[in-house]
């Protein structure tokens, strides 16, 4: 299975790369970490290969001190050729840490134009938009007002590429109907597969799936497991390593971005990414 995808048909990526959500905390309301810290992650991301970073403006630590995109500016800022980048929207933070949704055209705008000037970037590679919480996706709520806000920033050429997260099939349907949709982020990993059915729809359409808390993370954590731990030691690899690399070998249109703020961390995970699991390791972990 090849290492590259083609994000939208015209961006060619490392299929492994970087969430930026962990760099300004480890939680999302929890206290700042070093900045300096963050920038030197970023920048050994790079060096590694990774060309794929998945970010958003409302990724700052609880006092709003450290923020993602600033780290990003300020690392990678002139970025080099490929470096693909991809932000979310929908979510704002509130005065008191707390998440709230917009809806309306003109607060969508507000947000991408946020992202655009935060990254030092005149157009967006990759925009998500992001409904509902950490709770399942929201059935039978239409997406389509705000997809159509999204397209219009797309016609304008202040987005490369549209996205969706949290999402279910009917969303991903109603969206396809307004414009081309390049990639779905939805929480997703080795022990949390609800959602294989829209990963498969995705894989016959082209459309990248890209699981957020590939690792675990928000609500829940990623069950170990006697068949990880067992598949981890034939490979002299860690658990979190066979988790990232069957999320690899679980579709070609699947992409991993974990996080961390972690220099160590960081090159553990990229590692992942050159793991072949074999027929036995796959049916094992089934």
């Amino acid at each position: 299975m090849s290492n590259d995808f083609r994000l939208g048909g015209d961006l060619v990526i490392n299929r492994m790369g970087f969430g930026a959500m962990r760099l300004p905390t480890s939680s999302f309301l929890g206290p700042a970490r070093d900045p300096e810290t963050g920038r030197a992650v970023l920048r050994r991301a790079v060096e590694l290969g990774v060309d794929h970073i998945d970010t958003a403006a409302f990724y700052t630590s609880g006092d709003g001190s450290v923020r993602a995109n600033d780290l990003i500016r300020e690392a990678l800022h002139p970025y080099p050729a490929g470096l693909v980048i991809a932000a979310k929207v929908g979510p704002v933070r509130t005065p008191d840490g707390a998440a709230q949704a917009i809806t309306d055209p003109a607060g969508l705008r507000a947000l991408v134009e946020e992202n655009l000037e935060t990254l030092g970037l005149d157009r967006l590679d990759l925009v998500y938009l992001r409904i509902g919480g950490m709770a399942p996706p929201p059935r039978g709520e239409s997406v389509a007002a705000r997809f159509e806000a999204l397209a219009a920033l797309r016609e304008e050429g202040l987005i490369r590429h549209l996205g969706l997260s949290h999402i279910d099939a009917g969303h991903l349907a109603e969206a396809r109907a307004i414009a081309p949709v390049a990639a779905v982020q939805n929480h997703f990993h080795a022990a949390k597969r609800d959602d294989v059915e829209l990963l498969r729809a995705c894989e016959e359409a082209g459309i990248a799936f890209v699981p957020y808390f590939p690792l675990g993370g928000g609500h829940d954590d990623l069950a170990v497991g006697d068949r990880l731990a067992e598949v981890a030691g034939r490979h002299g690899a860690t658990v979190p390593q066979i988790a990232l690399a069957w999320l690899l070998a679980s579709s070609p249109v699947t992409l991993a971005i974990p996080g961390t703020g972690s220099v160590s961390h960081l090159e553990e995970n990229v590692a992942a990414g050159g793991i072949t699991l074999t027929e036995e390791d796959l049916a094992d972990l089934t």
